[in-house]
């Protein structure tokens, strides 16, 4: 299909990107693209005016920021996933930003757009929900700070508003002690996750602790796996009550029951594969 006719502006600034958005209530942003065009031309979304924010690059960086790394919002999955201090201090969130998509995919899609369409299908919000990542969100009244637990709201919804924009995501750097994995199952390598399971842990006296599981596409956002969390912090099989809590999805790739199996199996997979680094 083709899309609705809309305006086209591209924002010279994050200033600017946000005095565009002020300026109309449907007004979408367009980084990467991979995520909104299709909506568009299935006219899922008809926004009147479209901003093109792909030419920040004031928004593309990977930076030290102490105890954390700083990530530009329209970093490029590629740049993601290459990034040397990611994959020193992070490489959770490198390996799982090389596994999205293809690699079209990964030279445009970026984290901010894939954090801010909130699609529970996706990889990197159910890492940044494991690693308790902070997202940077600016608006007309400044920068303001969301923990990953409170940015994912529904399918598609996310504490940025529509007049927002993030600019920025934060996540922890982890130490030789750390332990981590992230599993999907998918029909083909470029398809979404029909179940994905990331988990991190931190070793401490032959066992975990501060062990923590996020799973992809088991309700409509990306959710904690608390049970199994629990379960492996106290050595016991993880797997049991992976989807306890869950709502998942019914479709063509999966039920829900065999997603709720799924979850089941690659949580188990992913504490053993944890457990091996």
């Amino acid at each position: 299909m083709i899309p609705a006719p809309f305006d086209y502006e591209v924002a010279e600034s994050v200033d600017h990107a946000l005095a565009l958005l002020a300026e109309r209530d449907d007004v979408k942003l367009l980084a990467g693209g991979h995520s909104l065009l299709p909506l568009l031309r299935l006219r899922v979304v008809r926004p009147s005016l479209l901003v093109d924010v792909a030419r920040l690059a004031d928004l593309s960086y990977v930076r030290d920021a102490g105890d954390s790394i700083a990530i530009g919002a329209l970093t490029r999955h590629h740049d993601v996933a290459t990034a040397p201090l990611l994959q020193e201090h992070n490489p959770l969130v490198s390996y799982a930003a090389g596994l999205i998509g293809d690699p079209q995919v990964r030279h445009r899609g970026t984290i901010g757009g894939s954090l801010a369409h909130g699609d529970p299908a996706s990889d990197l919000p159910a890492i940044v929900l494991a690693l308790d990542g902070e997202i940077d969100i600016a608006g007309s009244g400044g920068v303001r700070t969301v923990a990953a637990a409170d940015f994912f709201l529904g399918v598609f919804e996310t504490a940025a508003g529509p007049a927002e924009m993030v600019t920025e995501v934060r996540v922890p750097k982890l130490t030789g002690d750390h332990v981590w994995s992230y599993l999907k199952f998918r029909r083909r390598a470029q398809d979404w996750a029909t179940v994905g399971v990331a988990a991190v842990a931190r070793r401490s006296n032959g066992g975990v602790v501060d062990a923590a599981l996020a799973l992809v596409n088991m309700g409509a956002t990306p959710l904690r796996a608390a049970a199994s969390a629990a379960a492996w912090t106290a050595g016991e099989d993880a797997g049991p009550g992976a989807a306890e809590g869950t709502e998942p999805p019914s479709d063509t790739n999966g039920s829900a029951e065999f997603r709720r199996h799924l979850a089941s199996v690659l949580v188990r997979r992913a504490v053993e594969e944890a457990e091996r680094r």
